[in-house]
């Protein structure tokens, strides 16, 4: 299965799927590697049953539902380039952008 080992299992999570026409997907779930089991067999969200995800690119964990309900928002509200510069890690041009 293409997605990272050693995924945390408690709390609230955001992620970001590569799908395979090369999207971004952002979502939030409280069981990571359940959620992730789902979109890659095609049990998923709805873009991603249609564009089957190809990799988890990045996830962050939060305590707290509203929280991490905050952060999905914001993400889903950046640029294709600043969520790539997430997930590189480039913290540098995230500011810039």
């Amino acid at each position: 299965m293409p997605r990272d080992a050693g995924l945390v299992e408690s709390g609230w999570h955001v992620y970001i799927l590569r799908c395979r026409d090369e999207a971004y997907y952002v979502g939030l779930t409280s069981d990571l590697a359940r959620r992730c089991d789902e979109h890659f067999t095609g049990r998923g969200g709805h873009y991603t049953k249609s564009n089957p995800p190809a990799r988890l690119l990045y996830s962050e964990s939060f305590a707290i539902r509203a929280d991490a309900e905050k952060r999905e928002r914001q993400l889903k509200g950046w640029t294709r380039r600043k969520k790539a510069a997430l997930i590189a890690g480039d913290m540098e041009l995230l500011k810039r952008l």
